[in-house]
């Protein structure tokens, strides 16, 4: 695979290096998550589609960010529990990062340049924003605001 955006590398809680090569044709939802957050309750539904496409090669990839309003201040292992114990989440869950600003994680500085949101490809705008990257490395993104629910045609389509 040449494309750039599935080399960049990022880590799992016990300091595992992956890539979304790793995942290779198969379409990666990558959300970054909180769990003080008004959106938390769709973690829910990201475990649902986790569920009911993985089989079909959808992954669902959680990353923690504390950017927004310092909601996800726990550690991994904090963070795990607090989503196993009240969502049921089971889909991998990586290393807590930034999205924004000079720190923020190359993976989502990339995700933002291929699909430039209401802050344009300098921002993301809050807690579960959501980037659908299929095979060939092209992305869109979605809103805060939308639920993972409604993102069920969007990922049937690129799973056909």
């Amino acid at each position: 695979m040449s494309d750039a955006l599935f080399e960049i590398p990022f880590n799992t809680p016990r300091g595992e290096q992956k890539t979304l090569a790793d995942f290779d044709g198969k379409a990666v939802l990558v959300v970054n998550t909180a769990s003080k957050c008004g959106f938390t309750p769709q973690y829910k539904g990201l475990e649902e589609l986790w569920k009911r496409y993985g089989e079909r090669g959808l992954v669902v990839l959680g990353f923690p960010c504390n950017q927004f309003g310092k909601q996800e201040p726990g550690s991994a292992e904090t963070i795990s529990e607090f989503c196993e114990l009240n969502y049921g989440v089971s889909f991998p869950l990586l290393s807590k990062i930034e999205v924004n600003g000079s720190d923020a994680h190359p993976l989502f500085t990339e995700l933002k340049r291929r699909a430039p949101g209401l802050l344009g490809s300098k921002g993301v705008k809050w807690n579960f924003t959501k980037f659908l990257v299929d095979a060939n490395g092209k992305v869109k993104r979605f809103a805060p605001t939308t639920t993972p629910e409604q993102l069920a045609g969007e990922i049937e389509a690129l799973l056909e």
